[in-house]
């Protein structure tokens, strides 16, 4: 089985444990999977097991638990980041977002229940390697929570001053260093040599995400353009220019691919990183391709 189906697999699974027998509350089940699928890129979860393949993947249920966890985290976190109290968002992914197609309580709980989901997915997949949970609750929580997680760099935009590197660290970088040493904790090897991988990943990311925030367009990205703009939010491209910001960028993915420790699947694993850096550099900035 290829990676995206083991994440689409993994996905549909825990989806169908939250919908029980009957499918009731039928609105918020429908709310949750219209949160999950179609999905995204998906490179959260494939860099997750990409990592977890690297390390030799002695207990893929394990790992696809780990992969099915963070992007439920992830999407949560987008339900949230674009309801009226936060982005105001009516796009995502193409499509209507959650508030906008059920309403904003809907929304509300469909992201507290995928964030639960995500912990009892781990809780339940990895009975037969009991001594990964904690580890794996224990990364995840530390991705999300406070003081250095999602709901961290959320907070960060209700301060009167933004730290630029603690807010971008902990609204996008600590995701991906998640998904990088849960890789790793899944398969039963030490997570701290792969922090750097999605470390370094995480960043070049955030400042994709700045200039694509800045020079795309809606239908290239499927969601509202300008928002850092229009929050007054301060980003890589403000802070650095459209060429410091490529070259930011430039020097992340290099890191990240550098950070890569000796394993079997390191050419695989620096291919997966260049392909992704690759995909999110916007199309009107294709002649800076590195």
């Amino acid at each position: 089985m290829d990676v995206q189906a083991r994440i689409e697999r993994a996905l549909e699974r825990a989806l169908s444990y939250a919908a029980g027998n009957n499918g009731q509350p039928k609105q918020l089940v429908e709310a949750m999977r219209y949160s999950v699928f179609p999905g995204g890129a998906r490179v959260r979860p494939r860099l997750c097991l990409a990592v977890a393949y690297s390390c030799g993947d002695p207990a893929p249920e394990a790992s696809d638990a780990a992969a099915a966890a963070i992007e439920l985290l992830h999407c949560a976190s987008l339900v949230h980041d674009d309801m009226p109290c936060f982005d105001n968002a009516d796009l995502r992914r193409g499509k209507p977002t959650v508030h906008e197609a059920f309403g904003e309580p809907l929304a509300l709980l469909a992201g507290d229940a995928l964030i639960v989901l995500a912990f009892e997915t781990i809780a339940r997949e990895c009975a037969l390697v009991p001594e990964r949970i904690g580890p794996l609750i224990s990364t995840l929580g530390r991705s999300v929570g406070m003081p250095y997680g999602i709901v961290a760099g959320q907070a960060w935009e209700s301060e009167p001053e933004i730290v630029l590197e603690d807010y971008h660290r902990a609204k996008t970088t600590a995701l991906f260093s998640c998904a990088t040493t849960a890789g790793a904790i899944a398969a039963g090897s030490d997570p701290q040599v792969w922090y750097g991988v999605g470390d370094e990943l995480g960043n070049a990311y955030q400042v994709a995400d700045d200039l694509r925030d800045a020079v795309s367009t809606e239908s290239e990205l499927g969601k509202p353009i300008g928002q850092d703009e229009r929050n007054c939010r301060p980003n890589a491209v403000s802070e650095l220019g459209i060429e410091g910001a490529l070259a930011r960028l430039v020097g992340h993915v290099q890191a990240a691919v550098d950070a890569i420790p000796p394993c079997p699947g390191s050419a695989q694993l620096e291919q997966l990183i260049k392909s992704e850096a690759k995909r999110l550099r916007p199309k009107s900035l294709a002649q800076h391709a590195a």
